[in-house]
């Protein structure tokens, strides 16, 4: 008998090789499957997962935004604004004027107490580089119509000249729409009653739809509404349509909110508060109450539909 050779006894020495489980082909299934579900997924919210790319990618490379970024007007109107807040940081409006932005909204107060930091310096440098200003409270629908109202006119020198007053009304922490309602329209009562314009009602399309439609019809309509050519809903619902929240505009660094106004210049120098406007009722509490606290809970004034 010939001897064995070495590859020989490995051979018969080395273990069988283990068939392949049924484990495997249940990872590949499952694979699979997760592909197909991230797939479905991603079709379904694309438009809202390409933005928070979008955003993520912008925050990242922030550090390396000039200012002097430009994203394209948007065609077919002749009147294009912004909104700003304290995330703009240090805004150069006289760069912002010459890049044919006609209009700013200016963040001033948000729920009872917070008044944002930058908008006296906001307020006074805008109108000084010609932008036609306005400003905006942002609504906590868990605090007073009243109280919020209060702190809006106690921040914002409202005067002729200027475009009306803006409710930011878009926050969804609250249980009771129907105490939603009421309060936004305490605020928007009180509000025209102080200044003697009519304010403007801001929200986002969705949240406009599934709780203020129909019921604030009487107040002009500015509304958020993104990657779509045009808004759904008809044109003479609304005035001013937010059509981005990721724009560029020279004088600005980072992103800021782009808005066009349905209409020409004229048109929107015609809602600007008035040279003469309506007195607001006369203050017979203390002297450090503002008069809005005497319009708090009287039958009258503008309601809700």
């Amino acid at each position: 008998m010939p001897p064995l050779s070495s590859a020989s006894v490995a051979s018969s020495t080395a273990p069988p090789r283990a068939p392949r489980g049924p484990w495997r082909r249940g990872l590949l299934v499952a694979l699979l499957l997760s592909l197909a579900l991230a797939g479905t997924y991603y079709l379904r919210h694309q438009v809202q997962l390409n933005r928070y790319a979008r955003r993520a990618w912008a925050t990242f490379t922030k550090g390396g935004l000039t200012g002097r970024e430009k994203t394209p007007l948007l065609a077919g109107y002749s009147v294009h604004g912004i909104d700003v807040s304290a995330y703009q940081g240090r805004i150069d409006w006289r760069t912002v004027a010459r890049n044919r932005v006609r209009f700013a909204f200016i963040k001033a107060s948000e729920g009872a107490t917070l008044r944002d930091q930058r908008f006296a310096r906001n307020w006074r440098e805008a109108r000084a580089a010609g932008v036609l200003r306005g400003a905006y409270h942002y609504f906590q629908p868990n605090r007073d119509g009243q109280i919020q109202a209060d702190l809006f006119a106690r921040t914002v020198p409202l005067a002729p000249g200027d475009l009306p007053p803006v409710l930011d009304v878009e926050a969804a922490n609250f249980h009771d729409v129907a105490v939603l309602r009421r309060e936004v329209a305490r605020w928007l009562r009180l509000i025209e009653a102080h200044y003697g314009v009519r304010p403007i009602l801001y929200s986002n399309h969705s949240f406009y739809k599934r709780h203020l439609a129909g019921h604030f019809d009487d107040y002009p309509l500015w509304l958020a509404h993104y990657e779509v050519e045009r808004p759904s809903m008809p044109r003479n619902k609304w005035i001013i349509w937010q059509h981005s929240d990721e724009s560029h505009v020279p004088g600005i660094r980072g992103m800021v909110d782009f808005n066009v106004f349905q209409g020409n210049f004229t048109a929107l120098q015609a809602l600007r508060v008035p040279a003469v406007a309506r007195p607001a009722k006369p203050n017979t509490q203390k002297a450090a109450q503002p008069s809005l606290l005497l319009e708090a809970g009287k039958p009258g004034g503008r309601r809700s539909k």
